[in-house]
């Protein structure tokens, strides 16, 4: 059984909806032990028991805030190295439209591949005319069903992946589960 941590930092608390919504995502891929776990919550212990990391924050000028890269800067520099071949993915909220959001995703990206995280994209759509193929990006509060559907899509693509390359349960690829994965079509 794979563990899946969910960690985010969020200032307004659009990004912990966000975090929910991936913990939705993973639980509809069953066999996973999850928490979910705000920054100020989170220890190097944490990031050392999971398997998946959905690592999450809000978008601050382009940039992700100094409070997550602080946290992997000081909090996990005394485990770096003892902690590669994770799998991880990001998610992000901004203030608007065009706010910087997948920048701060893909920033959340290399700070994990720097710890030698293996990290994805979903090439996904959750929508018409909406994707998540750096993470799950949001303005504001997620509302409607394609921005709920987007964050979720990512846990349950975390959930496969953590299924495949640590459950050894190929039967979970994503490209066999048969879920539709342009809702359009």
């Amino acid at each position: 059984m794979a563990n899946i941590l969910v960690l985010f930092y969020s200032k307004t608390g659009n990004t912990a909806k966000m975090a929910d919504l991936v913990r939705e995502g993973i639980h509809e891929i069953p066999g996973h032990e999850v928490r979910l776990h705000p920054l100020a919550d989170a220890t190097a212990d944490d990031i050392k028991w999971c398997d998946g990391l959905a690592l999450g924050s809000p978008t601050h000028m382009g940039s992700i805030p100094w409070e997550m890269k602080k946290f992997w800067d000081e909090d996990l520099a005394d485990i770096w190295g003892d902690i590669d071949g994770k799998i991880g993915c990001a998610f992000a909220s901004m203030g608007g439209w065009g706010g910087g959001a997948e920048i701060a995703c893909l920033q959340l990206q290399v700070v994990m591949q720097n710890f030698g995280f293996l990290t994805f994209g979903v090439t996904d759509y959750s929508g018409k005319q909406f994707t998540l193929h750096y993470g799950a990006v949001q303005a504001g509060e997620p509302r409607e069903d394609r921005e709920k559907e987007s964050p979720r899509r990512l846990g349950r693509r975390l959930a496969e992946w953590c299924s495949v390359f640590v459950d050894g349960k190929s039967e979970n690829h994503p490209c066999a589960s048969g879920k539709k994965r342009f809702p359009w079509k």
